[in-house]
């Protein structure tokens, strides 16, 4: 049988490429068709490095073409990436900082802030400098979090400036509003006052070198957050959530903000926390306490990346309450868990920024990066 090149161009038109707009032949991406018999060469043009879109529009093609032209087609499909010269970046660099990576949710209540304290410190065990911003100026957990609610900043002279010296905890530096209040104390501030109170922790105090800066933002799409935007050169966001409809909705919502064409903060993935629970005497059995794969398919139909579960385990919340990260439990289930979802949050750190401009690039060019400095 032989191919005509008019009839796969026509199928093609049927494609959509992630975040393109239009059909994969209107919008320029396929440069070219070529056809031997039944053979059919698509060179394939796209602006994005990652992984993930390269993959589906490839297996698109391929399915497009078997369904609507031939099922017994031999294709191959050529993939070149041509990313943009430049990368818009907002806000004031931190010197020393290479990475800023924000974690929200559409909604409270779905461990983000459990989630980014046990990425800091998988992060850390990998052999990253790592800090924590505590970004949740109503609702700062992180001091609890890493057993360091009594322990307050000083004050620091570096080169004739004052600054405060993030608290350290398990290799992690961290500031938070809840180490300058007292632990019952309400904060009530307007959006300006809050405002003030984190650009001060970010560009007041003495970070040092960092691979990567988490940001724990509060739940919601509100001041703090665009604040954040307007002050830091954000490298991605994480957006946790669980699987149930409620909290799928906000998630949606929290994606599309850093959507926004006046925010247009890449979008790392989406990590499903309390995604099930398996009792201990029953250990083959996943009760989906909250539905099942909720968080996976929003990550489909919004063609972002899903970094990984997070099941539901009493460990977990304990090791929160006292102060020690779950995912510092050596050998155990939930380290494995956090060191999947965190390897998968570096590669996708690595594919965003390899369409940065060379002065904003990081030296991490591949997962080895994470045994290369491995600490021994």
């Amino acid at each position: 049988m032989k191919l005509d090149r008019k009839e796969i161009l026509k199928a093609l038109e049927t494609i959509t490429i992630a975040g393109e707009g239009k059909n994969m032949v209107e919008s320029g991406a396929v440069a070219n068709v070529l056809t031997f018999g039944d053979e059919v060469v698509v060179d394939l043009v796209l602006h994005t490095p990652a992984m993930h879109i390269k993959k589906r529009a490839e297996d698109d093609i391929k399915k497009t073409i078997h369904e609507l032209i031939s099922a017994d087609a031999k294709i191959k499909v050529n993939i070149k990436v041509e990313t943009p010269e430049k990368v818009e970046i907002k806000g004031r660099a931190i010197p020393g900082i290479k990475n800023i990576i924000a974690v929200a949710s559409g909604k409270g209540g779905v461990g983000k802030s459990t989630v980014t304290a046990n990425l800091a410190v998988t992060l850390a065990k990998m052999g990253f400098k790592v800090g924590v911003l505590d970004a949740d100026i109503y609702g700062p957990s992180m001091p609890i979090m890493f057993d360091v609610e009594n322990e307050k900043p000083v004050s620091i002279t570096i080169d004739g400036k004052s600054k405060m010296k993030p608290i350290e905890s398990y290799e992690i530096k961290m500031l938070s509003i809840g180490f300058f209040t007292a632990p019952s104390q309400a904060v009530i501030w307007r959006g300006p006052m809050a405002a003030k109170a984190l650009n001060q922790m970010i560009f007041d105090a003495d970070w040092g070198e960092l691979d990567f800066m988490l940001l724990d933002l509060p739940p919601g799409t509100g001041d703090i957050h665009l604040s954040i935007m307007q002050s830091l050169p954000i490298t991605g966001a994480v957006v946790v959530s669980t699987p149930q409809a409620v909290a799928l909705a906000d998630a949606k919502k929290g994606v599309s903000m850093f959507m926004q064409d006046n925010i247009n903060v890449p979008v790392l993935g989406i990590i499903e926390n309390m995604a099930y629970f398996t009792p201990e005497e029953l250990p083959n059995n996943k009760y989906y306490i909250f539905g099942q794969e909720g968080a996976k398919n929003l990550a489909a139909d919004l063609n972002v990346p899903f970094l990984g579960e997070v099941p539901i385990v009493q460990s977990i919340r304990e090791a929160g309450d006292y102060g020690r990260p779950a995912a510092l439990q050596t050998a155990s289930p939930i380290e494995a868990v956090f060191e999947e979802i965190t390897r998968n949050v570096v590669q996708e750190v690595v594919n965003r920024n390899e369409s940065l401009p060379a002065t904003e690039a990081i030296k991490i060019t591949t997962m080895a990066g994470c045994s290369a400095v491995k600490k021994n």
